[in-house]
């Protein structure tokens, strides 16, 4: 959506694939210094950062080395170049979900993702990096965005658990979520782009949904299972490889983490385009 207004210059490790030819795509590893020297000589007018390590399965020296590490020669970059903006995707999974959670989390609430769920540890770490970068440069104008459950043709946790034939479901635990269609995130990150706005912003979908509704207008079937069975199935299956879910994301499915996302609609006049069955049945457009 981007290079069609402005140019874009892309940097991952990975291919990309499809590129639209007005793109430039570094295939670089961000944690090398070649990074450095690519934002030297392009000097880039805003950084967008979307590049945060979320495989549960790699090392935790390996997560480390690229979400905080590298973020940190990355910010080093920002302001030793003078770019003016700066917009970092953090995720509103770095509030946790616990039962003693308030109904909407507004961007002040603490960060306790991390309490029981260890991978979590370096986005939170990453989002508190961003946090003092805004306030030792404010030359540069810096956005973090904490968007709730972002689902579609992506490969990720809440993506993936809707896609199954069957999906397992926590007995006696139906607890509200908020899903977010990628579209509408992208949309976000282009209002922040095209405004002055600086600060930390929850983004929300449509209206909450208790998780069995979003399962039924997924078109899935809903397997309900004890919390104390479903546990110790996952660590097993995990152990063997069998699952890319590790037990502590039952939690998810067990107490309630939403977002208000009052600031983002008043600040950047973000509004969701895609309603709740839009952004759910968005998972099987998934190539």
């Amino acid at each position: 959506m981007l290079h069609r207004e402005r140019r874009v210059i892309g940097i991952d490790r990975r291919p990309f694939v499809g590129k639209p030819k007005d793109i430039v795509h570094y295939q670089v590893d961000i944690r090398r210094k070649k990074t450095r020297d690519i934002i030297r000589q392009e000097r880039p007018s805003a950084i967008i950062h979307l590049g945060v390590m979320h495989d549960p399965r790699i090392s935790d020296s390996e997560h480390h080395a690229w979400n905080v590490a590298a973020f940190q020669r990355l910010l080093d970059d920002v302001a030793q170049y003078d770019v003016s903006k700066l917009i970092v995707l953090s995720s509103a999974n770095v509030y946790g979900p616990r039962p003693d959670n308030a109904q909407f989390l507004d961007e002040d609430a603490p960060l306790q993702g991390s309490a029981t769920f260890s991978t979590i540890r370096d986005l939170v770490e990453l989002d508190m990096l961003t946090q003092s970068f805004f306030w030792k440069r404010p030359e540069t104008q810096t956005v973090i965005f904490r968007p709730a459950h972002i689902v579609g043709p992506v490969n990720n946790a809440a993506s993936n658990y809707l896609r199954q034939r069957l999906v397992p479901t926590l007995l006696g635990y139906d607890p509200m979520i908020q899903l977010l269609h990628v579209d509408d995130l992208v949309s976000a990150i282009l209002l922040a782009l095209r405004s002055s706005a600086r600060g930390v912003f929850n983004l929300a979908g449509p209206p909450p949904s208790p998780v069995s509704h979003a399962i039924e207008l997924a078109g899935r079937a809903r397997l309900p299972v004890p919390h104390f069975l479903f546990r110790r199935a996952l660590e097993r299956l995990w152990r063997l490889g069998a699952t890319s879910f590790p037990s502590p994301e039952l939690d998810f499915i067990r107490y309630v983490c939403m977002v208000d996302d009052r600031r983002a609609h008043t600040q950047l006049g973000y509004r969701p385009a895609h309603d709740l069955a839009a952004t759910v049945r968005a998972v099987d457009d998934f190539a």
